[in-house]
């Protein structure tokens, strides 16, 4: 077997699962939630400041492997998608779902390495971060059902999505109108109103 095809039937999410792939897959996983567990510790202002250069040092190693794991999915895209051509299937997988949630990924850290960026969009940037929690449905047989559920089922969902919209609306309107003249703090507008509206549904 080829250097090639060794790496995809590692990194493939639909091959059998040996038990290296599998501990590649508890790798990642644990990257992932270690990542999200460390966005929220940031965000911990005495947190930060003490472990300002363990939190950097976590951010770069993290971002090594998935931009590693981004160039061998590059890389193996051939056997991906076998019916077409070299750059083709490369090109299939740069503009598939899962390969612009790994980009969004990387792209915070990156970024501000390239060009010169306002300070106030790079904290906005590294919202993206979040994103890396995505990356688990690639390695999750439960969330990829779910992810083929939502494809199937994207019309219906989006039907549903508008009705509720239109209850919402017309709820804030209401509460707006009937509320708003004894609670003026809590009503001001319809959009503060809209808010309520969504907070009590949620």
């Amino acid at each position: 077997m080829s250097f090639t095809n060794k790496v995809f039937n590692l990194i493939d999410e639909n091959n059998k699962e040996s038990s290296f792939r599998r501990l590649f897959i508890v790798f990642i996983i644990s990257l992932i939630v270690l990542n999200v567990l460390a966005i929220i510790l940031e965000s911990f202002k005495e947190i930060r400041s003490d472990f300002k250069e363990e939190f950097y040092v976590f951010e770069i190693f993290s971002v090594g492997v998935f931009t590693l794991e981004y160039i061998l999915r590059l890389y193996t895209s051939e056997l991906k998608y076998p019916n077409k051509s070299r750059f083709g299937s490369a090109s299939q997988f740069v503009k598939s779902p899962l390969a612009i949630i790994d980009v969004l990924a990387i792209l915070p850290t990156y970024l501000p390495l390239l060009f010169p960026i306002d300070l106030r969009f790079i904290r906005i940037l590294r919202l993206l971060r979040i994103t890396r929690l995505f990356k688990i449905n690639r390695y999750s047989k439960s969330l990829k059902l779910i992810g083929d559920v939502f494809t199937e089922r994207r019309s219906d969902l989006g039907i549903t999505l508008f009705i509720t919209f239109i209850l919402l609306v017309i709820a804030s309107t209401l509460m707006f109108y009937l509320e708003g003249p004894v609670q003026p703090e809590a009503f001001p507008n319809i959009a503060a109103s809209f808010w309520w509206a969504v907070a009590t549904l949620t």
